[in-house]
């Protein structure tokens, strides 16, 4: 019982208003090329290179946030694991350094990243292609996709994406799950630092309609609250996502050295083991289920 209350606890405030999806923030969009988009001559103008220093320093710093059950989050004994996690602390045991880990929310990250701060950002950050002109990405290391959480009962009145047309839809202001809410003609419902069960305690009651949200991070919030009148849409998967290291522009060396980590990790079974150990299923391999893309919307 204890830990259940623990769980609980752990679980508050994780994936609606957390980090996997969220948007380029406009902090970030007025950053500018200058300060976020650094060429690589710029970079490199005094032969710098990030992987060099981490090997001198023998330390790497990663950005996460902490607070998002399964992928980083504090367990029952306080300390700080999930599956993103995991996977950084695999890749630097692999490279013979040690990791650290700098607490942060989301919109913070990449701001850290252009600062020199951290190093990079381990956090089910999704790849987009407005991301990878200003960052490098390293190779996916999971695959997703969004769907909905919904009324068991009537489904909300949602059996296609066109349907939330008129709905309210609770999730974070910047998040790309709000985006595409937004984009069918939701009304978005925010709640500042509210924890998950005001969100989905509202979907259950009728204050909202949906969530639209990460399959993986949905699954958990649904499977927390057995007695709301809520379920995953069994019809709707939509949006399909790559998540991935996320380091500064131009530092393709250590970009290089990730990937090869990660492809020996996935050659010998270590993603899948640690994908399977926190999602109940093998995320590190794309879903083979039918997805439907959202081509006519901007991400």
């Amino acid at each position: 019982m204890l830990k259940k209350i623990l769980f609980m606890l752990l679980f508050a405030g994780v994936f609606i208003i957390s980090a996997c999806g969220t948007a380029d923030t406009q902090e970030e969009q007025e950053l500018g090329e200058e300060n976020v988009v650094q060429s690589d001559e710029e970079e490199n103008a005094d032969g710098s290179d990030l992987w060099s220093e981490i090997e001198e320093s023998g330390e790497i710093t990663a950005a996460t946030s902490g607070t998002l059950i399964a992928a980083s989050y504090y367990n029952d004994d306080d300390e700080l694991t999930g599956y993103d996690v995991e996977v950084m602390k695999e890749i630097a045991n692999r490279l013979g350094v040690e990791v650290s880990f700098e607490i942060m929310g989301i919109d913070s990250m990449l701001s850290a990243i252009n600062s020199g701060r951290v190093d990079l950002a381990v956090n089910d950050i999704e790849i987009t292609d407005g991301r990878k002109e200003q960052f490098n990405f390293s190779d996916p290391y999971k695959y997703s996709f969004s769907t909905m959480v919904v009324r068991k009962d009537d489904y909300s009145g949602i059996h296609s994406l066109e349907d939330l047309a008129g709905k309210k839809a609770g999730g974070g202001a910047t998040t790309i799950y709000s985006q595409i809410a937004e984009h069918y003609g939701a009304e978005i419902v925010t709640y500042g630092n509210a924890n998950n069960e005001a969100y989905l305690r509202d979907v259950h009651n009728g204050n909202t309609d949906v969530i639209v949200n990460d399959y993986y991070l949905s699954t958990f919030g649904v499977g927390a609250f057995p007695d709301f009148d809520i379920m995953i849409h069994p019809e709707l998967q939509f949006h399909p996502t790559q998540q991935g290291v996320i380091m500064p522009k131009g530092e393709d060396r250590l970009t290089e050295i990730i990937n090869q980590t990660l492809a020996e990790m996935r050659e010998d079974g270590t993603l899948s083991e640690l994908a399977t150990r926190f999602y109940g299923e093998d995320a590190s391999e794309p879903f083979e289920g039918e997805i439907e893309e959202i081509t006519d919307l901007d991400l």
